[in-house]
């Protein structure tokens, strides 16, 4: 496994390996969930790159950039014994040289949940996305089904800038319990932890209702989230699962998501709803 730190650097490297091209997009603090998008994309390419950028764009300014959690040693053994043939790990400088002022923004797609309960993270993600599939140039690039919203905005920004990679939403993968699987999870204590369950409980309730009313749906999971006192409600949504545009009646399938804090630690996660009796 070869790990490289430039962008120039890692283009020359490319531009000699084997194709199909595979791309993980990561922060690091890679935990089982990370590893099965590592393992689907080594499966279905020749080469596969990994990048591992903790992308300061994203991070607003109540949010602890230098806290977010890091291991890149374990990280990299994992990688190597998964197989990965090239890891990106550039520096902030390297990623956002000075001068660097362009951003890129995907419009209102982006401007609600999570948009609007993190102003301008959308357009962090979108900047840095668009600057890994250019320097990468991947045949497919992989992300998890966890952050819903950003898989749309990635898949929007990769249609309307011809990047031409194909995007792939790889499952959500849980704990036993049902909680998705996230870095910031560590953060949580051990009775945070067991409260951070209510997120998935709302999800199912949702899932398991027979209603085609969608603001039912939603009172029904804000009850759930609001029975566990630990839980503060950020949001809950029913949405139409291309647009985001909330819902006032389910035909068809269905985007719930929630965005819950437990203590310090901010949660979100998301289940596709079906058709209602």
């Amino acid at each position: 496994m070869r790990i490289i730190e430039t962008i120039d650097e890692f283009r020359a490297a490319t531009s000699v390996t084997d194709r199909p091209l595979g791309l993980v997009p990561t922060m690091g603090a890679l935990h089982d969930g990370h590893m099965s998008l590592v393992s689907r994309a080594r499966a279905e390419n020749a080469t596969l790159a990994v990048s591992i950028f903790v992308n300061p764009a994203q991070f607003g300014p109540t949010e602890d950039y230098a806290s977010y959690p890091r291991d890149v040693d374990a990280d990299y053994a994992r990688l190597d014994e998964a197989g990965v043939d090239l890891v990106l790990a550039p520096t902030a400088d390297e990623m956002y040289p000075a001068g660097s002022h362009t951003q890129v923004d995907v419009g209102s797609l982006s401007g609600r949940l999570e948009g609007a309960s993190r102003p301008d993270h959308f357009v962090g993600v979108a900047t840095v996305v668009t600057k890994l599939l250019s320097i990468v140039r991947p045949d497919t690039a992989y992300f998890g089904q966890k952050d819903a919203q950003q898989g749309l905005v990635i898949w929007r920004l990769n249609a309307d800038l011809n990047l031409g990679a194909q995007i792939v939403l790889c499952p959500i993968v849980r704990e036993a319990d049902g909680l998705a699987l996230s870095s910031r999870n560590a953060g949580l204590s051990t009775n945070e932890r067991r409260a951070a369950t209510v997120l998935y409980k709302a999800l199912s309730a949702a899932a398991s209702m027979e209603t085609d009313n969608a603001e039912q749906i939603r009172r029904e999971m804000r009850a759930v989230i609001e029975a566990e006192p630990l839980a503060a409600l950020n949001y809950v949504s029913v949405a139409n699962p291309q647009t985001l545009d909330e819902l006032d009646v389910v035909t068809g399938s269905a985007l719930a998501l929630v965005a819950v804090r437990i203590g310090k630690t901010r949660l979100i996660d998301n289940m596709t709803i079906g058709s209602r009796a």
